[in-house]
């Protein structure tokens, strides 16, 4: 069912038919500037050319292109009429819709008021002015939410000086305009969590962010989000300070440096304590102690204040991080990776804690040779929560086929399935009540598909973040209503590491 349904084949419009597109601008603009004949004649070599060598000539020619005045303003008519304001109301109709909370819905339908959900069901009480989207034979989804990437972050994934990094923002290293997030848009993405790297045993804090992509940086910051800050352990962290001599080296000195980070920030909470007490009593002596931008970071964790991110591979290293989690008070949102996650999920599934995982990634490190594509599956019948992620620029815009396979391997339902890309990792990042399923009052984050998302066969055509619509497969280029100008290649796999392993 999943990869062998006899659909016919349609060529993905990301990337390679914008160049086909390209071509068609090059025509408009002729009928301004004859000059631009000789280019669109000579478009067709962008066919026999290697992918990647073609998207970076695509982006230097259409950036020619958008600075020749005259000759592009066809083009420049047709951005401005697709970035108009989107309708207040608009009823996608006669989809199969797959809610991710309570069933699918053979023949339904969705009405959107101002960006947010506003009915579900085979049919709806939308206005006649509403907007109607006519999407027979296609499906309906929420948009795909990644809870672990490091898209448009570039090579400053890690803060890679020092093993506890907390006071680290991962929103001061966000480029909105890195090509990836485009990637991860046209491929359904919605929502990611952008995390720090695992090189530290306490990294930074992440930002969550909704794939506008097109619009400033601000406006791509999911508001009000719960902050969320990774920590790793395992091999990252012992590697990167072992090969320089320091500490730690070793498991035993990474949960060493752990531990004693939170003696530190218990210390620090305590001493502000004793400060405000003094001044609650109007007490002369009152001295405020020195800010410390970590320890304020880390006492936070203990206050409960961040949801707690953790790169681990290894079921002995799940029990061991759940222990100093018990013994400092705070509580672990999810484990990332996860791959041994089989050996021990009915001991994890009673502290709730959630996994973010991949399918079926085996074999690429000493932590990696226990991992079995059965792993989510298992641990989903134990009682865990499972999300998939993607840890990779290239992985992101597959998702939901990623999804698909669990269905293969371990039987998951298609609703399980959908789940574990769209309302768990919303949960993962604490956004559950606002995004991840299509439910009345929810974000208007939505996906049609062309066939079954959980097809290899499946392509986005049109997704909509806050009821607006931000790619669009039909349109002519890249299919980004908001989106001009040149992206930027931040380059790398968008990994977690530094050296470039896929962990």
């Amino acid at each position: 069912m999943y990869g062998l349904k006899p659909v016919p084949f349609k060529p993905i419009h990301y990337p390679s038919d914008s160049f086909v597109a390209f071509g068609v601008y090059a025509v408009l603009a002729s009928s301004a500037n004859p000059d631009s004949v000789d280019f669109a004649r000579r478009s067709a070599f962008f066919c026999n050319i290697h992918l990647d060598v073609r998207w970076r000539l695509f982006l230097k020619l259409r950036l020619s292109l958008l600075r020749g005045a005259t000759g592009f303003a066809p083009i420049l008519a047709i951005s401005a009429i697709a970035q108009q304001a989107p309708p207040s109301d608009f009823v996608v109709k006669n989809a199969t819709v797959m809610t991710a909370s309570h069933g699918t819905i053979q023949h339904g339908a969705v009405w959107v008021h101002n960006g947010k959900i506003a009915g579900v069901g085979e049919s709806v009480d939308a206005p006649a002015s509403a907007v109607v989207v006519d999407a027979t034979g296609k499906w309906l989804t929420p948009g795909i939410i990644d809870p672990h990437s490091h898209s448009a972050l570039d090579s400053d994934v890690n803060e890679a000086t020092s093993p506890v990094t907390p006071s680290m923002m991962m929103i001061d290293a966000f480029d909105n305009r890195d090509k990836a997030l485009y990637q991860a848009l046209a491929g359904g993405v919605t929502t990611e969590l952008l995390l720090h790297g695992s090189a530290n045993m306490i990294g930074g804090q992440a930002v969550v962010i909704k794939n506008k992509f097109g619009l400033s940086r601000d406006a791509m910051i999911f508001p009000n989000a719960p902050r969320s800050i990774k920590f790793a352990s395992g091999e990252n962290p012992k590697r990167v300070y072992g090969s320089r001599n320091q500490l730690p080296s070793t498991r035993m000195g990474n949960f060493e440096v752990m531990r004693q980070s939170f003696e530190n920030a218990k210390a620090y909470m305590a001493s502000w304590d004793a400060y405000n007490a003094k001044v609650a009593k109007k007490d002369a002596t009152a001295v405020a102690p020195k800010v410390d931008l970590k320890l304020e970071a880390l006492a936070d964790v203990l206050r409960g204040k961040l949801y707690v991110q953790i790169h681990c591979y290894r079921a002995d290293e799940f029990l061991t991080e759940e222990a100093i989690a018990h013994e400092y008070g705070y509580k672990i949102r999810a484990f990332h990776h996860a791959l041994e996650m089989y050996k021990v999920a009915g001991q994890i599934a009673p502290e709730n804690t959630a996994i973010a995982t991949f399918t079926d990634w085996w074999g690429y490190k000493d932590e990696a040779w226990d991992a079995i594509p059965w792993n989510a599956v298992m641990s989903m019948r134990k009682g865990v929560r499972v999300a998939l992620k993607s840890d990779s620029n290239d992985h992101i815009r597959r998702l939901n086929s990623e999804a698909g396979k669990m269905v293969h391997y371990g039987g998951a339902t298609e609703d399980e399935a959908i789940k574990m890309v769209t309302l768990n990792p919303a949960w993962i990042i604490g956004v559950d009540d606002r995004v991840g399923s299509i439910d009345v009052g929810k974000d208007a984050d939505l996906v049609i598909w062309n066939v079954d998302p959980l097809s290899t066969y499946a392509r986005a055509e049109k997704v909509y973040i806050d009821g607006d619509l931000f790619f669009d497969s039909a349109m002519l280029g890249l299919g980004t209503p908001h989106f001009n100008g040149a992206m930027h290649d931040g380059g790398g796999f968008g990994s977690d590491d530094s050296d470039g392993e896929g962990n």
